[in-house]
C-alpha cells in the first residue's frame, strides 16, 4: 500500500521514472522534449546500473500508450528513442568493463538479455536504422558476456534460457553477411557490420565457456540450424562449427563432437540432404580436433558413422526394392541421394583416420577391419545379416574404400607394424572372394602399406620397362624385422597373388595392381630368398595359364602371361643380373614377332585379337626355369630351390571366402607318392651334387613335373573318397608308429653305471650295470 500511494505522489516517484515520463510531451505533434531527453540521458551515463529500470519502464509506458490508442506518443517515442539506443547500449558496454572489488549478488541481467536480443533481430524497413539497431543489441549482448562470464556468481548466463537467446541473436545476423566464409582468425571489428560484430561476440563467448557450458552452448547451434533448415545447403553450417572448433578450449573438442553425434543419432530418420550435412559438419570437426588429442571420442566416432553407414544402405536398398517393384521415379532419386550421405561417411572415416597419429591410426585400421563382413564369419556389430549379398557387398566395398584412405601416407617403420596377423588375415580373406571390385581393393590397401618409400606412381600402369633404373626407385636395405616379416607372412602374399591371378572376372585394373604389388614387394621386401620365392611364383603363373586345369578363359590366360613379362622384366633389372636380363629380354623379343598378345602393351589394348589356344605355342615364347637357374649360378641365390615349383597352400579362408573350387588349390607333396602308385611307401632319394646337377641341365624335367602334378592333382579330384581316406589312414599310421618309437626312446631313462632301482615285494633292490655293455650313441663315443 505505501508504494502505490508513493507511485500516485509524483514528487515521491523514483527519479528515472520522472525522467521517463518529462520526456513525453502533451501534445504528441510537439515532440520529445529535447532538454529533458539529455537529463534522462546524464542520468543513464551517471548510473549505468539503473539502465534495466529506465528500459523497463520506457517498454512499460509505450505498451501503455498504445492499449490507450495513444498511438502518436508510441510512434513519436519510438522513431526518437531508437535515435538514443546505442548511445544507452555504449553506456552498458562501459558499464560492463568496469572492474567491480566486489561481485553484486541481487544484481540480474534478464531484461538487457531479452532486450539486447529484441534489437539483434530487428526488421526495420530501413537498411540503415537496421543496421544500427542490431548493433546496438550486439554490443550490448557482448558487454553481458563480459561482465557476466567471469563472475561465479553469474553463472545462470549459462543457463539454457539465456543461451537460447544469446546464440540465436549473434548466428541471425551472422547468417545474413554476404561474405560467410569466416573460418580463418577474427576479423577486424567494425561498427557498421553486424555480421563481424557478432562473429566477434559469438568467438569471445566460447572461448570463455568451461567444460561444463560446452552442452548449452553448443546445442543452440544445433537447434538454430534446424530451425532455419541449414544442413541441406550446409556451407553455413559448417562455417558455425569451425568457428566453435577454432575458438573453444582445445580439451573442449571432443564434447563438441560428441554433441554433434548425439544429433545425427536424433535425425536418423532425416531427409538424405539433412543427414549428409551433418556428416559433412562431423568431417570439419574431426579435421580440427584430429590434430591433437580427442581420446576416447575416437571409438564414438566410429561407432557412429558405421552405424549410420548401414542405416543408409538399409534405407538406398528399400527405395530400390520399392523403385523396382513400382517403378517410381522418386525413390531412384532418394536412392542417389542416400549415395550422398554414404559418400560423406566414408570421407569422413577415411578423413577422420588419416589425420589421426600412428598408433591411434593403426588401431583404427584394425577396427574398421573388425567390421569388414566376411562370408561364412559372424559379422561384427553392423547387423548385415539380413541386407542380403547386394547390401553386404555395399557395406564392404565402402569399409575398404574408408580403409584406403585411411592407410594412405601411412608409413611405419616396419612392415610387421604396417601389416600385423590380426589385420592381414582377415584383409586378404577379402582378397579372396569373388569379386573385382574388392580384390582391387584390397590391392590397393597393400600397395599403401608396403610403399613405404612413395615408388607407386612410379610404377603405375602394367607395362615392359625399358629400363627400370630410369624411374629413379627409392629403396633400402631389407631390415631383419622385414626379413621375419616375410619368412613368416610372405607365403600368404604369394598365395594370394597366385589366387587372385586365376580369377575369371579379372580386368585391366586388376592385373595392373597384381603387377604393382609384385613390384613393390620386390622393393621393399626382397632379399635373396625373397627373390627365388618370386621367380617361382612368376613360373608358376605361366604354368597356370599353359596348362589350363582351371578352365580360365583366354583373356585371363594371355593377361597372366602379359603380367609375368611385365614382372620378370622389372625383376631382373632389379637385381641386375646381366644373364637373366639377357633371357628375359629375348623372350619379350620373340613375343613381339610372334605373340603380341602376350605382353602388356599389345593386350590390354582396347581391340586385341586373342588367340583360341596357347598350348601350341613354341617354348620359345615362355619364361624357362633352367635358364633362369643358368643365369643365377654362382650368384648368392640358393638356385636349387628354383627346381621346386610353387604350390600354394589350402587354408579355411578359401571355404569362408565361397570360392568356386577348393580341391584346385590342395598342396601336394608330389614327392611324397610314388610313381608306381603305391602309397604306402615314401621314395627317398640321396641328394647329391651330380643329381642336383643333372636336375638343372635336363631340359625335359619341367615337363615331366608338370605331368606328374597333374596326374596328382586329377587323381585327388576324381579318385574315390574312400581311397582317398585309406591312403591318409595309412600315412598317419606310419607316422604315429614312428612318434611311438621315438617317444619309447626318449622316456625311458637310460642304464646307469650306479644301478636302477626295482621295488619287488615290497623291498628295493638296485641293479648294476657294467659300463663295458652299456651301448652309447656313435656322437658320444671318441
Amino acid at each position: 500500500m505505501p508504494r502505490r500511494v508513493c507511485g500516485c505522489c509524483g514528487p515521491l516517484r523514483p527519479r528515472y521514472k520522472r525522467l521517463v515520463d518529462n520526456i513525453f510531451p502533451e501534445d504528441p505533434n510537439d515532440g520529445l522534449v529535447k532538454s529533458d531527453m539529455e537529463k534522462l540521458t546524464f542520468y543513464a551515463v551517471s548510473a549505468p546500473e539503473k539502465l534495466d529500470r529506465i528500459g523497463a519502464y520506457l517498454a512499460e509506458r509505450l505498451s501503455r500508450d498504445v492499449v490507450r490508442h495513444r498511438y502518436g506518443n508510441g510512434c513519436l517515442a519510438g522513431f526518437q528513442v531508437l535515435y538514443y539506443c546505442s548511445l544507452f547500449c555504449l553506456q552498458f558496454v562501459k558499464f560492463a568493463n568496469i572492474e567491480e572489488d566486489t561481485p553484486s549478488y541481487h544484481r540480474r541481467y534478464d531484461f538487457f538479455v531479452s532486450q539486447f536480443s529484441a534489437m539483434c533481430h530487428s526488421t526495420h524497413e530501413d537498411m540503415e536504422t537496421r543496421n544500427k539497431i542490431r548493433v546496438a543489441g550486439i554490443k550490448g549482448l557482448q558487454g553481458v558476456v563480459r561482465k557476466t562470464v567471469n563472475d561465479e556468481l553469474q553463472a545462470i548466463i549459462w543457463e539454457p534460457q539465456h543461451m537460447d537467446k544469446l546464440i540465436p541473436s549473434m548466428l541471425f545476423n551472422m547468417q545474413s553477411a554476404e561474405d560467410t566464409d569466416r573460418t580463418g582468425p577474427p576479423t577486424t571489428p567494425s561498427d557498421e557490420n553486424p555480421a563481424v560484430l557478432a562473429e566477434n561476440c559469438f568467438r569471445e563467448l566460447l572461448g570463455r565457456a568451461a567444460y561444463g557450458n560446452m552442452n548449452n552452448a553448443v546445442r543452440p547451434v544445433l537447434v538454430h540450424l534446424d530451425n532455419h533448415r541449414l544442413w541441406e545447403s550446409n556451407e553455413f553450417a559448417v562455417s558455425c562449427f569451425r568457428i566453435v572448433m577454432y575458438s573453444i578450449q582445445a580439451q573442449h573438442s571432443h564434447h563438441v563432437i560428441q554433441q554433434v553425434l548425439g544429433h545425427l543419432d536424433a535425425h536418423k530418420k532425416s531427409s538424405p540432404r539433412v543427414r549428409a550435412g551433418m556428416v559433412q559438419v562431423i568431417l570439419e570437426t574431426v579435421a580440427i580436433a584430429a590434430r591433437g588429442s580427442i581420446g576416447p571420442t575416437v571409438l564414438d566416432v566410429f561407432n557412429t558413422l558405421l552405424k549410420h553407414l548401414r542405416i543408409s544402405v538399409d534405407f538406398e536398398l528399400g527405395d530400390r526394392r520399392y523403385s523396382s517393384s513400382s517403378g517410381n521415379a522418386n525413390s531412384t532419386f532418394k536412392e542417389s541421394e542416400e549415395r550422398v550421405v554414404q559418400n560423406a561417411i566414408i570421407q569422413t572415416i577415411g578423413f577422420f583416420g588419416g589425420n589421426l597419429p600412428d598408433y591411434q591410426r593403426s588401431e583404427v585400421m584394425m577396427f574398421i577391419m573388425g567390421k569388414v563382413p566376411v562370408f561364412g564369419t559372424p559379422c561384427h556389430t553392423l547387423e548385415t545379416t539380413n541386407m542380403g549379398d547386394l547390401g553386404t557387398k555395399r557395406i564392404q566395398v565402402m569399409l575398404l574404400r574408408s580403409l584406403i584412405m585411411v592407410t594412405s601416407g601411412y608409413k611405419a617403420k616396419s612392415i610387421h607394424a604396417a601389416l600385423p596377423a590380426p589385420f592381414l588375415d582377415p584383409l586378404l580373406s577379402v582378397s579372396l572372394m569373388e569379386d573385382s571390385e574388392l580384390r582391387q581393393l584390397v590391392l590397393e590397401i597393400l600397395h599403401n602399406l608396403i610403399d613405404r618409400h612413395d615408388n607407386r606412381a612410379k610404377l603405375r600402369g602394367i607395362r615392359v620397362i625399358p629400363d627400370v633404373s630410369a624411374l629413379k626407385i627409392k629403396r633400402e636395405k631389407i631390415s631383419k624385422q622385414d626379413v621375419n616379416f616375410m619368412k613368416k607372412h610372405g607365403q600368404q602374399l604369394y598365395r594370394h597373388i597366385y589366387l587372385g591371378c586365376k580369377e575369371d572376372d579379372n580386368v585391366h585394373k586388376n592385373f595392373e595392381l597384381l603387377f604393382t604389388a609384385l613390384a613393390l614387394v620386390t622393393i621393399e621386401l626382397a632379399n635373396e630368398d625373397v627373390v627365388i620365392d618370386l621367380i617361382r611364383l612368376s613360373i608358376a603363373l605361366q604354368d597356370m595359364a599353359i596348362m589350363n586345369e582351371d578352365n580360365l578363359s583366354i583373356f585371363n590366360r594371355c593377361g597372366t602371361m602379359a603380367l609375368v613379362a611385365a614382372y620378370l622384366n622389372f625383376l631382373s633389372q632389379m637385381i641386375a643380373n646381366p644373364a637373366f636380363c639377357q633371357h628375359v629380354s629375348k623372350v619379350i623379343e620373340v613375343r613381339s614377332l610372334e605373340a603380341p598378345y602376350l605382353l602388356p602393351e599389345t593386350f590390354f589394348r582396347e581391340k586385341c585379337t586373342l588367340p583360341k589356344t596357347l598350348e601350341r605355342h613354341d617354348k620359345n615364347l615362355f619364361f624357362l626355369t633352367n635358364k633362369i637357374a643358368e643365369s643365377l649360378s654362382g650368384t648368392s641365390y640358393c638356385v636349387d630351390r628354383l627346381s621346386v615349383p610353387y604350390v600354394p597352400q589350402v587354408t579355411d579362408e578359401d571355404k569362408l571366402s565361397r570360392r568356386k573350387s577348393i580341391v584346385d588349390t590342395v598342396s601336394i607333396q608330389v614327392d611324397i607318392l610314388s610313381g608306381n602308385n603305391q602309397p604306402d611307401k615314401v621314395r627317398s632319394e640321396e641328394i647329391t651334387f651330380e643329381a642336383l646337377k643333372k636336375a638343372i641341365d635336363t631340359t625335359g624335367m619341367e615337363e615331366q613335373e608338370k605331368e606328374k602334378r597333374r596326374q596328382v592333382i586329377e587323381k585327388f579330384q576324381k579318385a574315390p573318397f574312400e581311397e582317398i581316406a585309406a591312403q591318409c589312414e595309412i600315412q598317419a599310421n606310419q607316422l604315429h608308429n614312428k612318434l611311438a618309437k621315438i617317444f619309447e626312446l626318449t622316456i625311458r631313462p637310460p642304464p646307469s653305471p650306479s644301478g636302477t632301482v626295482t621295488v619287488a615285494a615290497g623291498h628295493t633292490q638296485y641293479q648294476s650295470v657294467p659300463v663295458y655293455e652299456m651301448k652309447f650313441p656313435d656322437l658320444c663315443v671318441y
